[in-house]
């Protein structure tokens, strides 16, 4: 095994380990600290498949102005330990084997599918000037639209949270 194949095995074992932590977690911070270490794992994966850009973008956006609108978030809904349940029978009963066979299908269909040649470093589209191309021409109305949303559900996420204090402010005077 080459050094590359364990450096990107151990990213990716360290990405499905913060993934999984991010849904074990039942603190909301605790959680999006787990994400911060799997978007910071696939920046890791960007950087050995030789996309150097798309890797210091997850870092920059995601990994860092994403992530701080998640935890100021987080904050000011105030949001505390989650309840536990332990669940619905059918979700059980249903969930578990459709996700145990779509997990086989998306394997079966990664091994099958998938060139296993090797591509030289800036072979593939990825340099600054495509993407940009890319992302505020082609895209440029879907791109606006999801920053819309974020803006939307972030103001949703401020309303909710300040309409039980602003209740009892009215009830105590």
């Amino acid at each position: 095994m080459s050094l590359h194949l364990i450096l990107f095995l151990a990213f990716g074992a360290v990405c499905v380990a913060g993934a999984i932590n991010l849904l074990a977690q039942t603190h909301p911070i605790n959680s999006a600290l787990s994400l911060i270490v799997v978007m910071a794992a696939l920046a890791g994966e960007y950087l050995l498949l030789g996309a150097e850009f798309v890797a210091a973008v997850q870092v920059i956006v995601y990994a860092g102005a994403i992530m701080v609108l998640f935890v100021f978030t987080i904050m000011l809904l105030n949001a505390g330990e989650e309840e536990r349940t332990k669940g619905s029978r059918v979700a059980v009963l249903l969930g578990v084997p459709g996700m145990l066979l779509g997990s086989v299908l998306v394997a079966w269909v990664v091994l099958k599918h998938s060139g296993t040649g090797s591509v030289a470093i800036g072979a593939l589209l990825g340099d600054p000037k495509t993407i940009g191309q890319l992302l505020f021409h082609d895209f440029l109305l879907p791109f606006e639209i999801t920053s819309v949303l974020i803006l939307i559900a972030i103001m949703g996420a401020v309303v909710l949270a300040s309409k039980p204090q602003a209740v009892q402010k009215r009830r105590a005077h």
